[in-house]
């Protein structure tokens, strides 16, 4: 029995005791809930984690795979590769571009010419592409910074993705225009 100060016993006691022990039931019960809510939280985590591992490793070892065979066809006696940053981690790593074209010593991006670098960011989308096909690609002067040799030979790659997608390219360049299927001209006023 509970008794108040003056030492009487509370009436409301048992009344007050069942609200409270009724209370604590109910957030023991959503304790509960929460606790197996988050368990099964971080089993979808781990399963989107674990399938996010599989798309992606498949994924960098095609395109790995594709990026050397387009680096060749584009830099003849070349040499180009992908490197993970952290391979222990697939999940927070990061992919590295190494590029080194014929006759030099080189490998970092940064010491490519203008040219050498774009030829080499074509590659990497050529070999994402052929990785991993998709119906159409729209590409915007990617071949602006290249002379006629490189030229001739990103438009033999074109012409490989064309077998299986088309291709939608925004260019001045001649040799471009001449292989494709159609041709849409876009003026500008002179004011």
């Amino acid at each position: 029995r509970e008794l108040n100060e003056l030492g009487r016993v509370n009436p409301l006691a048992l009344e007050e005791f069942a609200a409270l022990e009724e209370r604590y039931n109910f957030l023991s019960t959503q304790l509960e809930d929460v606790k197996a809510a988050r368990k099964d939280l971080l089993d979808v985590i781990d399963d989107v984690d674990a399938r996010i591992l599989q798309v992606f490793s498949e994924a960098y070892a095609d395109v790995e795979r594709e990026f050397q065979q387009v680096f060749s066809a584009l830099f003849p006696g070349g040499e180009g590769r992908l490197l993970l940053t952290n391979p222990d981690d697939m999940l927070t790593t990061g992919i590295e571009v190494e590029a080194r074209p014929p006759g030099k010593k080189i490998k970092r991006l940064s010491l490519l010419s203008g040219g050498e670098k774009s030829l080499t960011a074509v590659a990497m989308l050529v070999a994402i592409f052929r990785a991993r096909p998709s119906p159409f690609y729209v590409m915007d002067e990617v071949e602006a910074a290249l002379d006629d040799v490189n030229l001739r030979r990103l438009l033999g790659l074109f012409e490989q993705l064309r077998s299986q997608s088309q291709l939608l390219v925004i260019t001045h360049q001649k040799p471009t225009m001449e292989i494709a299927d159609a041709l849409y001209g876009v003026t500008m006023r002179d004011d």
